[in-house]
């Protein structure tokens, strides 16, 4: 993704069209984000999925949860993501079975490092490249964390905010200023507030970035939004948010 040292690996030249006799063209989900606000951690993710400039899907799913008490939010290949996601699920379900109690977290976070690492070759050959997001519930404090992935697998913990995908950069500058001079801060919103800023950072995303898409709360269409707090993972429907959305846009 951005900001890393992969950006200066040597690049085969992209496939010029799609059609019979072309080589394939990599999918890929991109634009997927979490923050803190007053009663835990929102993540979310737009919709979208490209293959090369080709709009793929505008129905993907990118917020996943591993369990009651961990979400991952997908950015890059969403093949080899979701593979890594189920591994996950199950893992860490056979240890909660296994051992009859949850894994720790910083179990969990390793987990999901081991598998970045042993898609190192995938990674360098530019077809399986995943950077994801990872929340997850310290048993002890009850405080939901956020941690970040680069598609090597180091893991590096977020303050208030953390962004991944192609169009994270402009979510991540609107969040660094909010958390700055914002009025209320997003760690100090109500859940209505943050999932309605959600769904509003995907929308000024989508303005600069042509990967990023599949929102339009005009059309009934919101992002997908999961949040994590003391008591677990839930999800936000649809009808929920289209009730924020309302209650923020009068």
């Amino acid at each position: 993704m951005n900001g890393d040292f992969l950006a200066l690996l040597p690049k085969p030249p992209p496939p010029v069209a799609l059609g019979p006799g072309s080589p394939p063209v990599p999918v890929s989900a991109t634009t997927v984000f979490a923050f803190h606000y007053a009663g835990g951690v929102i993540m979310a993710g737009d919709h979208r999925a490209t293959a090369g400039n080709v709009v793929f899907s505008d129905r993907t799913e990118k917020i996943l949860e591993l369990d009651h008490h961990s979400l991952m939010a997908i950015a890059g290949s969403p093949g080899t993501a979701i593979e890594m996601a189920r591994t996950l699920q199950t893992t860490f379900e056979f240890y909660r079975r296994s051992q009859l109690q949850p894994m720790s977290l910083p179990a969990k976070m390793r987990a999901l490092s081991r598998l970045l690492r042993e898609n190192i070759p995938a990674t360098l050959q530019g077809f399986g490249l995943v950077a994801p997001i990872f929340v997850g519930l310290d048993a002890v404090t009850g405080r939901p964390s956020i941690y970040f992935y680069d598609p090597l697998g180091a893991e590096f913990e977020a303050a208030a905010y953390a962004g991944s995908g192609s169009g994270s950069g402009s979510i991540k500058s609107v969040l660094h200023f909010l958390e700055k001079w914002g009025v209320p801060k997003p760690g100090e919103m109500t859940l209505a507030q943050g999932v309605a800023l959600a769904n509003r950072l995907l929308m000024t995303a989508a303005e600069f970035d042509t990967a990023t898409g599949g929102v339009d709360p005009a059309q009934n269409d919101f992002a997908t939004i999961k949040i994590l707090n003391s008591r677990g993972v839930r999800s936000i429907s649809v009808a929920e948010q289209a009730a924020f959305w309302r209650e923020a846009t009068p």
